[in-house]
Formats: structure tokens, C-alpha cells, sequence
């Protein structure tokens, strides 16, 4: 039997079960995660003026208009997305929220998306944290807690996994994959200020590469902000790379992305930058095909990113109907 989550606002409401296709799902909605992780909104009469408004006009200006004013303002958010598309300099600014320039300003602290990335961040790093500590329980022998492992894919600098290293309770340490090593300098300073730089390590590699360099199975493995840029062969061929390096029951941290931020006209045309909107059951559809299942679904208060938590399901088991 299938059934729909029920939305309200964009935000799907609190441990509803919804059975989709052959996967078994929970989804859950910000109002059930601590408020210390400081969600950002926007309030009725914001969103109203954005959807009337603010996202008409970026999305129908001529995209030459917008671009030359983004150029002379200097807005460093475009420029960013001119040299990388989607890139880590572009997240870094979006994730900071403190611009120089007064386009950038209004880009980051008044769009819909980098509002959303950072309440993404804010989710993210509270899950893995989390996770983190539950994988300290289940191996702790002896009285001995071996640090837990986080394997990081297309890591870039690397601060979500550094948030949540700082954020669990148990020792931890990470291996952050990338096939470009341009971000790995910044975030090695970036550990490096927070006392982790001994907690981490960056590894330039395809990841469907993973048992050429990895040599034990990953207690968490993080793939958040990745799936939005790879076809569902990608995701599929990805997944189960992983899947073959990690142990039964071991989770893996995703994210679907809804178009809920309304501006993806903008950003095709402005930004050159092209995003595949999926919903939580498409992208845990791909993960499922790859070995995993058991999926939570916690949305953030925009609407725009779902970030979800499988399981490797043990060899053999498939997800219940």
C-alpha cells in the first residue's frame, strides 16, 4: 500500500510513515529536532512577497541584465559560480553569511537557497553527530572506545564534517574524498583552528575508488550535496561503491532537492548552474537499488533540502512492502 506524506508549508509533518514502492520511510519535520540547531525562517508575509515578487524578477530579467550587475557590484557569490558552478567557494560563502559586497549581502542573507544551505548544514552535522556517538555505543569494548570513522564523498573543504566532529561527544575521525584537492588546503585550515587537523584526512580520488585507499569499513558515510549534480546512473554507481566498503547496518547521510526555492530559472541563467531536483523517495529509490534502506527523512524549514539517513540493509534482505 502507498501512501503520501502529508505537507504542510513545505514541511512534512512529524513521523508519518510512508510505505514507497518497495522502501519503508519515516519523515520527520524540524518542530522535532532540538531547537538549539537555530533553523532560519522566513515568515508568511517574506515568503508571500518572494513568490509575488522577488522570484519573477530574477527569474525573467534578461539574464545580460542581471549578469553586468552582478559584475559591477562584484558580487564574489557570482563569480564563484562563474569559475565552479555549485562549487566549495560558492558553499563557503553561502555557509559564512557575512558578505563584502552589498549584492552579495542581499543574495545570501535574503535567497531562498543559501538560507537553506545553511539550515541544511545546521541539519547535517546534528545527524552525523549523532550518528557519530551511536556508533561509539555499539562498539565499545573493554572498556576501549575506538574513534569512530566518517568517510566524507565530494568533500570539498569539508565543513559540515568538521561541525559534526566538533559536535559529538565520542572521538571521531574523518576521510574526505574529493576529486579536486583545491578546497583541501582552506579546510585543512579550517580543522586546524578548531584543534581537529589530527581528526582528519583529505584524499584526492574518484570514490568509486574507495577500496583501492580505504582499508576498514566506515561507521558513517556522508553524501550530502552531491546528488543534486549526478545523474541516477551516478548516484546508483556511487552507492554501491560504498555500500561494498561498509558493514551491515552502517549508516549513509543524503540529500533530495525540492524546487521549493523558486529561483532555478535564475540560477540556470545567471549562475550556469543546474541542479536535478529529486524528492526524498526518488533519491532513497536510487539508494535502494544500491543495498540500502530503512530511510529517515528530516526535512528543514524551507522545504528545499531533505536530508535522509539509510541503512545498509544486511546482504540478502531487501526493503519490506
Amino acid at each position: 500500500m502507498n501512501f503520501s506524506p502529508m505537507a504542510v508549508d513545505g514541511e512534512l509533518q512529524a513521523a508519518y510513515p510512508v510505505y514507497c514502492r518497495a522502501m519503508t520511510m519515516t519523515f520527520q519535520g524540524p518542530d522535532d529536532l532540538p531547537p538549539e540547531l537555530g533553523f532560519e525562517r522566513f515568515s508568511l508575509g517574506r515568503r508571500l512577497l518572494k513568490r509575488a515578487l522577488f522570484n519573477p524578477f530574477a527569474n525573467h530579467l534578461p539574464a545580460s541584465w542581471l549578469r553586468w550587475v552582478l559584475r559591477v557590484t562584484k558580487s564574489e557569490l557570482a563569480m564563484a559560480n562563474w569559475s565552479d558552478p555549485g562549487g566549495w567557494r560558492s558553499m563557503v560563502i553561502s555557509y559564512n553569511g557575512r558578505c563584502r559586497q552589498v549584492a552579495d549581502r542581499i543574495l545570501v542573507s535574503a535567497g531562498t537557497m543559501p538560507t537553506a544551505l545553511r539550515n541544511r548544514k545546521r541539519l547535517g552535522s546534528y545527524l552525523i553527530a549523532r550518528e557519530i556517538d551511536a556508533a561509539r555505543a555499539t562498539h565499545a569494548t573493554d572498556g576501549q572506545v575506538p574513534p569512530a570513522h566518517v568517510l566524507c564523498l565530494g568533500a570539498g573543504p569539508g565543513q559540515i564534517i568538521l561541525d559534526a566532529l566538533a559536535q559529538a561527544s565520542a572521538p571521531a575521525r574523518a576521510t574526505l574524498v574529493d576529486i579536486n584537492s583545491d578546497a583541501f588546503k582552506f579546510g585543512l585550515s579550517l580543522a586546524a583552528q578548531r584543534g581537529l587537523a589530527d581528526c582528519v584526512q583529505y584524499i584526492q580520488a574518484d570514490v568509486r575508488e574507495l577500496h583501492e585507499f580505504l582499508h576498514e569499513p566506515p561507521d558513517v558515510v556522508k553524501m550530502l550535496g552531491i546528488c543534486e549534480y549526478l545523474t541516477d546512473e551516478q548516484i546508483v554507481s556511487i552507492a554501491s561503491a560504498v555500500a561494498e566498503v561498509m558493514d551491515a547496518d552502517s549508516p549513509i547521510v543524503f540529500n533530495s532537492l525540492s524546487n521549493a526555492h523558486g529561483t532555478d530559472r535564475f540560477f540556470r541563467r545567471v549562475f550556469n548552474l543546474h541542479m536535478i531536483h529529486r524528492s526524498p523517495e526518488e533519491v532513497s529509490g536510487l539508494m535502494a537499488q544500491a543495498g540500502f534502506g530503512r530511510f529517515v527523512v528530516h526535512g528543514e524549514p524551507l522545504g528545499v533540502y531533505h536530508v535522509v539517513v539509510g541503512r545498509k540493509l544486511p546482504a540478502g534482505v531487501s526493503q519490506p512492502v
